[in-house]
């Protein structure tokens, strides 16, 4: 299974002094020796962390390939079609989240996401689409002719936040998953069936074409191991946790332990 590293919070942490460093673009050839198989970065509207002049050097300078998080913003596709990366993935995108919290609307937005597919075929590009794990949502993305999709494991993740650390415990405790625990291991088979099951439905000869199917959001070292058991799956794009773990143990080593949760069973 590939491993994605989404660098954004090494940009955040740059921001947050608003000075040059750390810059993200050291963090590429980090990962490329930590055994990662591509970047991942996403270019926001409001440029919180990842810049404009960030996605062109990385693009023009990473031996890896590169997947581009994008949401439907017409200046944005512009300027991305013209860098060309690898990859990539439309996404839904809110001003005032913290972090992207569900997948695409693909119903409401069918017509310009079939347009903006086209024009990133027109330049080589390859598509994703990040989704809920829904069957509709497979088979839209199937009609539109996106290459691939990433489910969205958000609230996979949360529910094993809420069951196995101290979250529950904190401010940032969850409110709408404060379940009695038997609830809260219920749903979390659930959300993970559901994960499962889509996976399968993505990758499945239903027609002419398959999909490639990809997970992320919100997996650590703690909860990777389920979704990465699931062999549909053929990539993960994990972020926050792993820029997280390098505070404290290095971004080399901290890419290292994650490539071996992904492996546990």
């Amino acid at each position: 299974m590939r491993l994605g590293v989404n660098i954004d919070h090494i940009a955040t942490l740059r921001e947050a002094r608003a000075i040059y460093e750390p810059d993200p673009l050291e963090a590429v050839f980090i990962a490329k020796n930590a055994g990662a198989h591509q970047i991942t970065l996403h270019l926001r509207e409001d440029r919180r962390h990842i810049h404009d002049s960030d996605v062109k050097r990385i693009v023009q300078s990473s031996p890896l390939p590169v997947n581009i998080e994008s949401a439907l913003d017409e200046k944005i596709i512009d300027y991305l079609c013209a860098l060309a990366p690898q990859r990539i993935t439309l996404v839904p995108e809110k001003r005032e989240e913290v972090t992207t919290e569900g997948g695409l609307d693909i119903e409401s937005h069918y017509d310009t996401i079939r347009d903006v597919l086209k024009t990133f075929e027109s330049y080589g590009i390859a598509t994703a689409l990040f989704i809920d794990s829904k069957k509709e949502s497979i088979f839209l993305a199937r009609e539109l002719g996106a290459q691939a999709v990433e489910l969205h494991t958000g609230r996979y993740a949360n529910l094993h936040l809420m069951a196995y650390s101290n979250l529950s415990r904190t401010h940032r405790s969850i409110k709408s998953l404060k379940l009695a625990p038997q609830e809260i291991y219920e749903e979390m088979t659930h959300t993970l069936d559901d994960i499962t099951q889509c996976a399968k439905l993505a990758t499945s000869s239903i027609d002419t074409r398959t999909l490639e199917c990809f997970a992320g959001h919100g997996l650590n070292y703690q909860n990777v191991g389920k979704i990465a058991q699931i062999p549909q799956i053929s990539e993960l794009n994990i972020g926050h946790s792993i820029i997280a773990r390098a505070v404290f143990v290095g971004l080399e080593r901290a890419i290292i332990q994650m490539r071996e949760a992904m492996c546990q069973r």
